[in-house]
């Protein structure tokens, strides 16, 4: 006990490692690339990001230590594809690496592939109580966001070939969006799994992250969305990078809390009870992941009225995606309530998570499908 208070009381650079302190040194060297290459294209709000998202990976890689390994081999897969273009975007249709591994919509591809096995392996290590099988749900799972990390940054960078006045961070169009969201959610689902030390609630999280790669393979194949187009005039602001990716943690966290919620209701039922996590440990995780995704939705709530004043002059004009924003918002904030104030827990509070997760699908896609306002340029 004396030990652990002793660890808790000591401050933070003396619980850091050498590994700590390379990983921000690695991050550190590639800012300072990153701003040597591009500074004179970039604005005094871009050069603002790109510090910002240097302390917050080095925090992150602190904070997760597998963080520390994903991002940097996330990273040197996106620059050997980058490496093999050699300036020239036709060779990800000639250049073998490239066609068939590489280039953004090889490696998006072969995310969707694994994600796929992913879910069937943990489904199969659930159903057969094979430790030796949810482990490798877990590794596909990482090897799944890796390539889906390193192909929004190569779609980055292949925008860039296309035109200076074309390239733009991939995350402005349902296609790119929804890779975020998977990756995102998966990553989120990974960083739950070691917490609570429980693999079987993958065969739960995942289900959702396939369904999101349906879509993505629907919209790529039906409507040839992956092909990278320029930014619409509403999009081309450096709002848009910070508001998007802040939005998509809150939908990812409020999908994997859903899953946990439909996993805690089976488990309350006496299905698969023997198999799962307890209700209390799936409640658990449900509450954090609910937690962490109303805390980036808030942010992103505040970053998209702030983009709205700089975009229209007005901070709110309950235009239908803000007004379904505010719904959601209200939603989760009423679940947190009721659970710290009240007490609540269990049942109640579970399919409470799986109807959120209607709420939000409806703020994000039906919203885009069926009604009209500012953000009808994102619809279907």
């Amino acid at each position: 006990m004396e030990l652990a208070q002793s660890f808790v009381e000591q401050p933070l650079y003396k619980r850091l490692k050498l590994a700590d302190w390379l990983y921000a040194l690695l991050v550190l060297v590639a800012a300072v690339q990153a701003w040597r290459l591009y500074n004179p294209y970039m604005d005094g709000y871009e050069q603002a990001i790109l510090a910002g998202s240097a302390i917050g990976l080095v925090a992150l890689g602190w904070f997760w230590k597998a963080w520390r390994w994903f991002f940097p081999l996330s990273a040197c897969v996106a620059l050997l594809g980058i490496s093999l273009y050699h300036g020239e975007l036709a060779r990800g249709q000639t250049a073998f690496w490239l066609k068939f591994l590489l280039s953004s919509q090889s490696a998006i591809m072969w995310m969707c592939t694994l994600f796929f096995l992913a879910t069937l392996v943990y489904w199969a290590g659930l159903l057969t109580r094979s430790a030796m099988l949810s482990r490798m749900g877990s590794g596909l799972t990482w090897a799944a966001a890796v390539m889906g990390a390193a192909g929004l940054f190569v779609r980055w960078y292949e925008s860039y070939l296309i035109g200076s006045d074309v390239g733009h961070i991939p995350v402005s169009n349902l296609y790119e969006v929804f890779i975020l969201f998977t990756l995102i959610t998966a990553l989120m689902y990974l960083y739950y799994e070691a917490r609570f030390a429980t693999r079987q609630a993958g065969a739960f999280v995942l289900l959702v992250i396939s369904a999101a790669v349906g879509f993505i393979l629907w919209y790529s194949f039906d409507r040839q969305a992956h092909e990278i187009q320029p930014l619409i005039p509403a999009l081309q602001s450096w709002w848009m990078k910070i508001h998007v990716p802040a939005n998509f943690v809150g939908y990812g966290a409020f999908a994997m809390s859903a899953m946990l919620g439909v996993a805690e209701l089976l488990v309350l039922k006496g299905v698969l009870k023997d198999r799962l996590p307890s209700a209390e440990v799936l409640d658990e995780m449900m509450y954090k992941a609910i937690s962490i995704g109303f805390l980036f939705f808030t942010i992103a709530t505040i970053l998209g009225a702030m983009w709205a004043a700089d975009a229209w002059g007005g901070y709110w004009s309950w235009d239908p995606k803000e007004t379904w924003a505010l719904i959601v918002w209200l939603n989760y904030a009423a679940w947190l309530h009721i659970r710290l104030v009240k007490g609540w827990r269990g049942k109640p509070l579970a399919w409470w998570a799986v109807i959120g997760l209607l709420v939000t699908t409806f703020a994000f896609l039906g919203v885009n499908m069926y009604l009209t306002g500012l953000h009808s340029y994102g619809g279907l």
